[in-house]
């Protein structure tokens, strides 16, 4: 489906990456598909990766489970932390700042998606919204300053998803008390995310900060345990079809877009990245186009100063 791919017919492959030795990876959600593929090909790179994770025990065993198969010199550890909880976001973030000294990339992994029924955060959020959307941006907002010091990067793993919606924020309701869907609901957080990454660009070129880059990029169709942690029976019984087909790639290769996007140099910021073959879903990894509603500038900054207002979090750019 795309148009180009500036890394010819193969697409981008991991074997573009060279030693990543002295560099160091935040990623959310770590303990199992894409994060975790990402995390074990970022290792075996010679990379640090702390993981930002909600569950410890999981977390531990992961971990286990890398150092045995990579080697036990491999640098890597999680700090706990839940998206949907704001102050578990923050404290994470602290300590963050507290133990890493240096941010090469946030990528900005974790999600839940498809939940069936409505269900609130801690903070009274709708939950993907809340999880996917406010999550990360408080945690994007917290670490910023660190990010810029280390001349990093913020990489935002979004979904073909956000196009499957109402393709606009529903601004009036953002719980979406009155017209609840599963999928609609999802479309609209991971549209927020896209929207928020090329408002963040905007906004540091404005102030001329052009020492971070930030990206948005998308896995495809990847068999992942996303749509068996929060979907509905119905909804995780086709998934579980559809990952018998040709149409669904393993979770190796879905995390090859935010790999790409944390580690390629001079990768064009306005792209959005992700499997170019029918669909969107499997195929080479370069750019793939993005529909106009997800760059409409006054709905993004609308989004912008919502999503300041819900978190009571100010970005410092």
């Amino acid at each position: 489906m795309s148009t180009k791919n500036q890394f010819g017919k193969r697409g981008w492959t991991p074997d573009r990456i060279e030693s990543l030795r002295g560099k160091t990876f935040l990623i959310t959600g770590a303990t199992s598909g894409t994060g975790l593929e990402a995390s074990r090909i970022l290792l075996s790179k010679g990379a640090k990766v702390v993981m930002l994770n909600r569950n410890p025990i999981k977390s531990e065993s992961v971990i286990a489970n890398l150092k045995q198969e990579l080697g036990h010199h491999v640098d890597v550890s999680f700090i706990r932390m839940d998206l949907g909880d704001q102050a578990s976001v923050r404290a994470a973030a602290e300590e963050v700042l507290g133990k890493v000294k240096h941010i090469d990339a946030l990528m900005c992994n974790g999600a839940i998606a498809q939940v069936p029924k409505q269900v609130f955060t801690v903070d009274g959020f709708e939950s993907q919204l809340g999880v996917n959307h406010y999550g990360h941006f408080t945690l994007q907002a917290l670490l910023f300053p660190r990010i810029e010091k280390s001349k990093g990067r913020i990489v935002v793993v979004g979904s073909e998803g956000y196009k499957m919606g109402i393709k606009t924020i529903q601004f009036e309701d953002m719980n979406w008390d009155q017209n609840y869907s599963a999928n609609g609901v999802y479309s609209q957080s991971k549209l927020a995310q896209i929207m928020t990454v090329y408002e963040l660009q905007d906004r540091l070129k404005k102030a001329g900060k052009t020492d971070v880059k930030v990206y948005a990029c998308h896995p495809g169709a990847s068999s992942t345990s996303l749509i068996k942690t929060s979907g509905s029976l119905a909804t995780r019984f086709v998934w579980q079809l559809m990952k018998l087909s040709p149409m669904v790639q393993s979770a190796e290769k879905g995390s090859y877009p935010e790999l790409m996007c944390a580690t390629e140099d001079n990768l064009d910021q306005a792209g959005f990245y992700g499997p170019t073959g029918r669909n969107y879903w499997t195929g080479p990894v370069g750019e793939c186009k993005l529909e106009p509603h997800a760059k409409d500038k006054a709905v993004a900054e609308k989004l912008w100063a919502v999503s300041e207002a819900a978190t009571g979090l100010k970005w410092s750019v």
